[in-house]
């Protein structure tokens, strides 16, 4: 969410920023409703001190005999009072629509963001490694003969319908072996702190992170109220949620393996062919809390954990900064990591890092306490996938896939194989 101090002070700016998402001079309506709202606190204000001197001499006039007094300031007590009252709902109501105006606002993107529509305006910033060269046709995931077996769409759809999988066997224990390698390796080698958390949160935490109350229909809801999380994000940036923390304590850097919903609105027709797109599906995600002069140097340190996990699988990927037209709604500025899949001859998404600045948490009341005292200030947050492990999946089995219908395996993920390197053209390790 965005300060309103800042907008009043510096508008002009505000709706520069603005105009840089597609959004066209913003800040007049802002501002009129926070006009409006502060005028009814101050004829509120002035009401209640009316009615707190009429009070006063409501007890001198009873003093004085003075009845015909007594009963006019009795009246005007009662009067104002109820203005007082008339006041302040306006007040809260214009409060509550200055609040859901500001909460429906997109991040400011950082002045090295590039300007642009949408992802054609994306700026690469490099790649790493060499796609494999095939001397046959490569096939996407789940058309390779020893992924078959292992990938069932059929049984998923009786199930559950469309943008469902059931995985079995071996390809089930890659899955899992991907998972276990991501966490490890975040754990062990880039110093974030494995957790655990709900995959069913309440409203605020969804507020919090920006979720609602524009994307509400992205994600899932029970009957009683609870989502059912997008993302770790939400839970793992949630945690500082209303808290006030040591500075000492920044930067606080957490990873979870979680499984992750989402409706998939708005992306009819896309990617509805094997498991790429799905409504159900699993990341690894981590999430940075720091102090705010640290932030984007934090960007560049998780964009290059998120790689590190492609590096040491052997996938060629490119980094790419998103355009303003792009970007997310909570992002100040964003890295995509797009590995090579050798079915699609193309790039595709696989892990999304993005620095958010302060501004989820505003909505979230996150602070920090300066070392050596001093007025809290908000926290810093970013997130990022470290990966997405069904898009590995894809990634590995397409990359390593031979001409029999094998899948050669990464070295990486032997130990978690049991020693196995080759899934067979019959869908078992070896």
């Amino acid at each position: 969410m965005h300060d309103i101090r800042a907008i009043r002070d510096t508008p002009q700016a505000f709706d520069a920023a603005m105009a840089r998402r597609g959004l066209e001079g913003v800040s007049g309506d802002i501002l009129a409703l926070d006009e409006a709202r502060r005028a009814r606190i101050h004829a509120a204000e002035t009401a209640q001190a009316e009615q707190n001197r009429a009070s006063k001499e409501v007890g001198a006039a009873k003093a004085k005999g003075d009845e015909a007094e007594f009963k006019r300031l009795r009246a005007l007590v009662s009067e104002k009072k109820a203005e007082v009252a008339a006041m302040q709902t306006q007040a809260r109501e214009l409060d509550q629509q200055l609040t859901e105006a500001l909460m429906g606002l997109p991040n400011l993107p950082l002045d090295d963001v590039p300007e642009g529509a949408d992802e054609d305006d994306n700026v690469e910033l490099y790649r790493r490694g060499t796609p494999p060269a095939f001397d046959f046709t490569p096939k996407e995931h789940y058309e390779i003969a020893g992924v078959i077996p292992g990938m069932d769409f059929e049984t998923a759809a009786k199930l559950s319908g469309s943008r469902f999988v059931v995985l079995r066997g071996a390809v089930a224990r890659l899955h899992r072996a991907l998972a276990q390698f991501m966490l490890d390796t975040h754990i062990t080698e880039n110093g974030l702190a494995e957790t655990w958390t709900p995959v069913l949160v309440r409203d605020e935490m969804m507020r919090g992170t920006g979720q609602l109350p524009k994307f509400g229909e992205d994600s899932y809801q029970t009957t009683n109220g609870w989502w059912l999380v997008p993302t770790a994000e939400v839970t793992l940036t949630n945690l500082v949620h209303g808290d006030t923390v040591e500075a000492a304590t920044l930067p606080r850097r957490y990873v979870a393996h979680t499984q992750c919903f989402r409706s998939e609105a708005g992306s009819a027709g896309r990617d509805t062919a094997g498991m790429l797109r799905q409504h159900q599906f699993e990341k690894v995600e981590m999430v940075s809390i720091t102090h705010p002069g640290e932030s984007r140097a934090e960007l560049d340190r998780m964009t290059a954990c998120a790689e590190g996990i492609l590096d040491r699988l052997g996938l060629a990927y490119r980094t790419v900064v998103l355009c303003t037209g792009d970007m997310g709604f909570g992002a100040r500025r964003t890295h995509d990591i797009e590995v090579w899949l050798p079915g699609q001859d193309n790039y595709r998404e696989i892990s999304s890092v993005s620095v958010c600045g302060d501004f989820q948490a505003r909505r979230m009341n996150a602070r920090f306490r300066p070392e050596g005292g001093g007025k809290p200030d908000y926290v810093h947050t970013l997130n990022g996938s470290g990966l997405a492990v069904g898009r590995c999946l894809i990634a590995v089995l397409e990359n390593g896939q031979q001409a029999d219908g094998s899948v050669v395996l990464p070295q990486a993920l032997v130990p978690y194989l049991g020693g196995k390197r080759v899934l067979t053209p019959e869908g078992t390790l070896a």
